[in-house]
């Protein structure tokens, strides 16, 4: 079965919103583990728009499955998660004007930048993890970079409305699993994934777990959380 981590970001979305103390990303974290979670994933932001710097601190000692942090590869965060130390850190690009990652990682075009990155957070036994789209020369980059995952952003499949546009986006991603499993890769997905589209991808073979936020948070604004986990479990079995 497929692990699922879920991405609270929205959570701290909703709290900076008002700039309070709730909703409170540690205790949503807390919810999603007893649902099934198998992992807490936050994206920290160098703008600081969700999670904030504390809610890192008190995630790590508090999350009992997995902590992934999202992270752009730049100085100020790379020593942060060095400090914190979660159980992975996922690379992701970066924009200021962004409302969520529009894309992968460029790793081809930032093949030193990147490795280097990756060798600092494995110096602290920190799993490492590349965002990129299902690209054969940004899969095979990433290999080059050390890293031991790689996450699909499965961006333009959940974009996809025709099924012919659906089932060429389905062959690029099973084409880049190949290209991953062949340059020794391991492999997870995530973005735009919801209670529709999931499990034709959960039938791939050879992904190992998908990192799943928006769609999850919004159904618990009706349903509520335990159960918003619980429903995207069952549909990964």
């Amino acid at each position: 079965m497929i692990k699922l981590g879920i991405n609270i970001d929205h959570i701290a979305t909703i709290r900076e919103a008002r700039k309070t103390y709730e909703p409170d990303p540690i205790a949503a974290a807390g919810i999603c583990e007893r649902a099934g979670a198998d992992g807490i994933t936050v994206h920290l932001r160098e703008d600081r728009r969700h999670i904030q710097d504390r809610d890192l601190a008190i995630l790590k000692e508090t999350v009992n499955t997995k902590l992934n942090l999202e992270m752009a590869a730049v100085d100020s965060i790379i020593k942060l998660a060095m400090k914190t130390k979660p159980d992975q850190c996922t690379l992701v690009p970066e924009k200021r004007q962004e409302v969520t990652t529009e894309g992968g990682l460029n790793v081809d075009s930032n093949l030193s930048t990147i490795t280097n990155a990756v060798k600092k957070l494995q110096s602290k036994n920190i799993v490492v993890s590349l965002f990129i789209d299902p690209d054969p020369k940004q899969i095979i980059a990433s290999a080059k970079t050390g890293a031991q995952y790689i996450e699909i952003h499965t961006g333009a499949y959940a974009r996809a409305r025709q099924e012919e546009d659906i089932a060429k986006e389905i062959e690029n991603i099973i084409c880049g699993i190949d290209i991953a499993n062949d340059n020794g890769l391991r492999i997870n997905a995530g973005h735009g994934l919801h209670y529709h589209n999931v499990q034709m991808l959960a039938s791939i073979p050879d992904f190992e777990e998908f990192n799943i936020g928006h769609s999850i948070i919004s159904r618990a604004v009706f349903d509520g959380l335990s159960q918003a986990v619980k429903d995207m479990k069952r549909l990964l079995i």
